[in-house]
């Protein structure tokens, strides 16, 4: 165990949840993610984590199972179990078949401030783009093929050639002062920082606009990728095919809001 990091209530990995037992470590059944949900846990403080909530609770009320009250007990006893200090990347899970609700309790992988994007244009290979979980590893596998052009993400497109957003964020970028996102309409995850990024916009004032664009026309720039890990990430470097990453001028000042925003778990 790191020095000063105290013990979860649960061990660190995989703990299945029941009613009137609550969260059990040890090995859970097989079954394809229907549902999962992330955050950045910083001694035992998180972003939108009531967003977390509701996007969890809606997915699995969309599979029709389990009932509604026993997800949120199993949230309430899930929230009691993590950790209050270290740095840490907690996952819920609904798994298919036995429809397991299952909470994930892993260590935060190093954070980046930037990020190099695999830029030829993968396309959209999801199955339910607007929930998170059963695309959970064929998206691992993209990125895998993103890491072998030296890159650390991938942009998703559709069909139509529209970029959609990256496999493990949202993607946002700068026309001018305007702040531009992909239109909802297309098949994208409702981001939680995406949401926290664009009711700050508008509370301040800055423009934002729902714009289809290639990739092409991303070209010199400043692009972010945002998830509810890393934060904001300016894209630094494009690799396979010849663009050009544009400075990063926007990215500190909303950078040093969006840390602000860490707030300590609720006591239930």
């Amino acid at each position: 165990m790191e020095y000063g990091v105290t013990q979860p209530a649960i061990a660190e990995g995989l703990s299945t949840w029941s009613p009137g037992r609550g969260l059990t470590p040890g090995p859970a059944q097989s079954g394809r993610l229907l549902v999962a949900d992330s955050w950045l846990l910083r001694d035992g403080r998180v972003r939108g984590f009531d967003r977390h909530r509701e996007r969890f609770l809606r997915g699995c009320g969309e599979c029709g199972a389990p009932p509604l009250e026993q997800v949120v007990e199993f949230w309430k006893d899930m929230t009691t179990a993590l950790p209050r200090t270290g740095e840490w990347f907690p996952r819920v899970e609904l798994a298919a078949g036995s429809l397991e609700l299952r909470l994930l309790l892993r260590h935060a992988p190093a954070l980046t401030p930037d990020v190099r994007v695999w830029a030829a244009g993968q396309a959209d290979p999801r199955t339910v783009p607007r929930r998170k979980g059963p695309d959970l590893d064929v998206l691992a596998r993209v990125r895998g093929r993103a890491a072998g052009t030296g890159a650390d993400e991938a942009v998703l497109i559709a069909p139509s050639g529209l970029v959609l957003e990256s496999a493990n964020s949202s993607i946002v970028w700068w026309e001018d002062d305007t702040l531009c996102t992909p239109p909802p309409r297309l098949p994208v995850l409702a981001g939680v920082t995406m949401g926290l990024i664009q009711e700050r916009a508008a509370t301040i004032g800055v423009r934002v606009a729902h714009r289809e664009r290639s990739l092409a026309e991303l070209d010199g720039r400043e692009v972010w990728l945002v998830n509810a890990l890393h934060g904001i990430r300016p894209v630094a470097a494009w690799t396979g095919r010849p663009m050009t990453a544009g400075p990063a001028v926007h990215a500190p000042e909303w950078r040093e809001w969006l840390d602000g925003l860490m707030e300590p778990l609720p006591d239930n």
